[in-house]
């Protein structure tokens, strides 16, 4: 657990998109809180939420065993760059449809409540 603390610790320090994404994240806590998510829809917004961070921090593993390889990366290295990038991509964009289609409703809602 310490080690795993540990890498969380430099993620949060190092990595701009992982604050990004924790600021995010509590943003879609408070939202889910505030509009009575059922346990279901927590639990997929927990799952969805909790994806990206964890591919965000595997992405910064990735960058950073590609540059400990040299300074100037091979190819392939670029592209175990990118493919761990575009993995993060996918499941930020797959969380933006999850929200949008569990807060969507509730908001609505509450326009058309007043």
């Amino acid at each position: 657990m310490g080690y795993a603390w540990e890498g969380l610790c430099f993620v949060t320090r190092t990595q701009a998109n992982w604050r990004l994404h924790l600021v995010a994240a509590i943003v879609v806590w408070i939202a889910a809180v505030s509009l009575q998510v059922s346990s279901l829809e927590l639990a997929i917004l927990a799952l969805t939420v909790g994806a990206v961070l964890a591919l965000e921090a595997m992405n910064t593993a990735v960058e950073a065993m590609v540059d400990a390889v040299g300074e100037s990366p091979s190819m392939q290295g670029k592209r175990a760059k990118d493919a761990a990038a575009g993995a993060v991509l996918v499941a930020a964009a797959t969380s933006v449809v999850v929200g949008v289609s569990i807060f969507l409703p509730r908001i609505g809602m509450l326009l058309n409540a007043r």
